[in-house]
């Protein structure tokens, strides 16, 4: 071959190497992002949920007022707790709101052992449509969160390796944290009457 031919074929790979890889980690940071967005949307609604919840239960003269004030308390902490798409590089940031969503599931999961001691509410139609909502959102989060998981893994593993860490590199992108299980999450709850 010639050497025009080598040149032409050199700077065709070397413009296919940059026109492919220079949108690679911001299409990857949109997907993680809109990921995130869903994460966020899914534990929007069952913050949205919940007051509606507590509201039925409430009308039940004596249901547990601890229970309910613990479900309040944990859903007023976690709106408090926030992660823009900016912190998705922070772990601790992560570990921060995942743990006041981890207590609002845990007030959810007691005030839902307590129910079961209260026929007539657990009979009550808008408090089993309520449940029956709360379960849905919480398969949703679960499925979103899997998602992000997802989207987080094919980002980081771009920018960790060849040739996505040049572009990393040139953009200043660095891994995104993903979720981890909270301290304990893999013993089952104590259920106490």
């Amino acid at each position: 071959m010639s050497r025009t031919v080598w040149i032409i074929i050199a700077f065709t790979a070397i413009g296919l190497f940059i026109f492919r890889g220079v949108n690679t980690i911001p299409r990857l940071d949109e997907q993680v992002n809109a990921s995130w967005a869903e994460v966020q949307n899914q534990y929007q609604r069952r913050m949205d949920l919940i007051p509606n919840l507590v509201e039925t239960v409430k009308g039940y003269a004596n249901f547990e007022q601890k229970t309910l004030t613990d479900v309040i308390t944990a859903r007023a902490s976690a709106t408090k707790v926030t992660l823009n798409t900016d912190q998705l590089s922070d772990p601790e940031a992560v570990k921060k709101f995942e743990a006041a969503q981890g207590n609002v599931s845990s007030a959810l999961s007691r005030l839902m052992v307590v129910v079961e001691k209260y026929p007539d509410l657990k009979a009550n139609q808008n408090f089993l449509a309520l449940q029956s909502q709360l379960e849905g959102t919480e398969n949703r989060i679960t499925v979103a969160r899997r998602d992000y998981i997802g989207t987080v893994q094919q980002y980081n593993t771009t920018v960790r390796t060849f040739p996505g860490m040049i572009w990393a590199g040139i953009y200043g992108a660095k891994p995104k944290a993903i979720f981890v299980a909270t301290e304990g999450a893999d013993k089952p709850p104590a259920v106490k009457f």
